[in-house]
């Protein structure tokens, strides 16, 4: 896992990767208690950012209790478990007819929005589970 990532080569790029890492993991607190705001894409960026910059950062995020295993199980085999996949699709759902409600796009606009979230939807769904989950 080590060997794919490494710190940056120029030193002067590791305080931005560290402060980015810092930006995201803050957004993926938050989004732990914000309802709607996603919480692993953050924290995948997070993890991305410290292996360019503080692997002791880096480390306490991959063994995390509860951030940890979904993190490890991205990192190395792009896995998204069930249970995340729903609740992504639900969100995405929610959003969809939130938008829908609250802007009421034109048709083209309407179309255009629905296809991107189906195609993220889609990119969600068709990642492989986790070992040990079917």
């Amino acid at each position: 896992m080590r060997d794919q990532l490494c710190l940056a080569t120029d030193p002067m790029m590791r305080p931005l990767y560290l402060i980015a890492g810092l930006v995201m993991l803050a957004l993926g607190i938050i989004g732990a208690f914000v309802p709607l705001m996603p919480t692993t894409i953050f924290l995948i960026m997070a993890a991305w950012c410290f292996a360019r910059s503080s692997p002791r950062l880096e480390n306490w995020l991959l063994n995390h209790r509860q951030f940890g295993p979904t993190l490890r199980a991205w990192r190395e085999h792009g896995a998204i478990s069930r249970r995340a996949k729903i609740m992504a699709c639900l969100g995405i759902t929610l959003g969809f007819v939130l938008f829908w409600i609250g802007a009421r796009p034109g048709l083209w606009l309407w179309l255009g929005v629905l296809a991107v979230m189906l195609a993220c939807a889609w990119f969600i769904v068709s990642r492989p589970e986790p070992d040990g989950q079917s």
